[in-house]
């Protein structure tokens, strides 16, 4: 099977985040439209229901870098979050800990990174964490 190469992917990336994914929970696109690389994304989840993230708004910042998707984006909250693989100092997500990010292939994406991270909200060990106060920064 053919490789595709990693604009025409990121394009692809770009008219689905466009258009929203399912439910709307989690949304992404380009953080600036002039950014021919298609480097820098910003994502949005909305918090699980019937857990202590119900309702609340996430903001992340998502860096595709050259190897991409051959190799997973970075992922950082910029949204305060308390979640056992996002670092308490500067919101940056740890891949070793999240199984999306350290298993990652190359037919992953970037809503499968949001929506495996909003799963991960709604685990059973996750649920109910304390978290910060809503509205805070990294």
């Amino acid at each position: 099977m053919a490789k595709v190469p990693r604009n025409f992917r990121l394009l692809e990336e770009l008219e689905k985040g466009e258009k929203g994914i399912g439910d709307g929970s989690c949304s992404y696109g380009l953080d600036n439209s002039d950014d021919i690389l298609m480097s820098n994304w910003n994502g949005t989840i909305i918090g699980p229901g019937h857990t202590v993230h119900e309702n609340r708004i996430y903001s992340l910042k998502i860096y595709c870098g050259e190897s991409y998707p051959d190799a997973p984006p970075t992922i950082q909250f910029l949204s305060r979050v308390n979640l056992p693989f996002v670092s308490q100092a500067d919101g940056k997500v740890d891949a070793s800990k999240l199984p999306v990010l350290s298993h990652w292939n190359r037919n992953s994406s970037l809503e499968t990174v949001l929506v495996e991270i909003r799963r991960e909200m709604a685990s059973f060990n996750n649920r109910k964490l304390p978290q910060p106060p809503e509205g805070t920064m990294f």
